[in-house]
């Protein structure tokens, strides 16, 4: 008879793991499948969950990878978001918990290390990150209490920010390092994945630049944003400083979560509005940025 493995909860979890965005930021590239440490980050992923006990795994994504042991869903309409994977896989659900994760962590074996597996007198637990923010998709949650908070979320989901999927359960907050939080989405991210991944337990940094090098052997396409970046300062006369490539992905990033993915553009498009008219220094770019994630911090607390 198998041994139980660590910290398992009684009634056993599932797996969701969500697969099917768009990767925007990395230029349409199929993200589960660039590889870290020579394996797809969709591979590890899997792995990663059946190794820590996950009895069913669905994936939420177009079918990548010949697995007979996973099972495909997709949300409907497509690319509707983490809450509308989510919600779609659930019917798939048969384990009292369900295990949450992205595909695009790759230390996700050390987050499932930290995350509690056993904690049944809550709602789940999730990672946060240095800062504190919260890490809603490596997470477990007692699978009908996320059922029924799917049931409030309307329109199945789609375009939803996680945290009107999830402020209402009693999670546990567990604070992991750097190495088991930062996901991949961008360029800059996968090389900082890539180089950890080579020198394993070391304080690992990157450069500014999210392209490779002339001759690297790592699997980037040529359409990466900094090129973009470039192209634009070319077309409208600007100094590389005055594209604020980070700072407005952040802010795509932070109004996504706090409000939903569609104010993302829209706010993007505000602060560089606001900026111009305030005099488009770097300073003023940066205000704007910070003035409007409050705002969304704000609006998030809201729901």
């Amino acid at each position: 008879m198998e041994a139980p493995r660590r910290g398992v909860t009684p009634g056993g979890f599932d797996a969701i793991v969500l697969a099917g965005g768009r990767a925007s930021r990395l230029s349409g590239a199929q993200k589960p499948l660039l590889e870290v440490g020579g394996t797809a980050l969709l591979t590890r992923t899997i792995a990663a969950a059946r190794s820590a006990g996950a009895e069913r795994i669905i994936v939420a994504a177009e079918r990548m990878l010949d697995d007979p042991g996973v099972q495909w869903v997709r949300e409907d309409p497509p690319f509707g978001g983490p809450v509308a994977a989510i919600i779609a896989a659930l019917p798939r659900v048969e384990a009292e918990w369900t295990l949450v994760l992205a595909c695009d962590l790759p230390g996700v074996d050390q987050a499932l290390a930290l995350l509690p597996l056993d904690a049944p007198n809550q709602d789940g637990a999730h990672l946060t990150d240095a800062s504190g923010r919260s890490q809603w998709l490596t997470a477990l949650y007692r699978t009908a209490a996320l059922r029924d908070a799917a049931a409030s979320v309307p329109d199945s989901g789609r375009d939803a920010p996680v945290r009107a999927l999830v402020s209402g359960l009693r999670l546990v907050a567990v604070e992991a390092p750097l190495a088991a939080t930062r996901d991949v989405d961008t360029w800059e991210d996968l090389e900082w994945a890539r180089r950890l991944s080579d020198a394993p337990g070391e304080d690992v940094t990157v450069s500014e630049s999210k392209t490779p090098s002339e001759g690297s052997d790592r699997t980037l396409p040529p359409e990466a944003l900094d090129e973009w970046a470039n192209a634009l300062g070319e077309r409208f006369e600007l100094a590389n400083d005055d594209v604020h490539v980070s700072l407005i992905l952040d802010l795509a990033r932070d109004v996504a979560n706090g409000v939903a993915r569609p104010a993302a553009p829209v706010s993007a498009f505000v602060a560089g509005l606001v900026a111009g008219r305030a005099g488009g220094s770097p300073e003023s770019v940066r205000e704007a940025v910070r003035a409007i994630t409050e705002l969304a911090e704000k609006w998030a607390e809201k729901r």
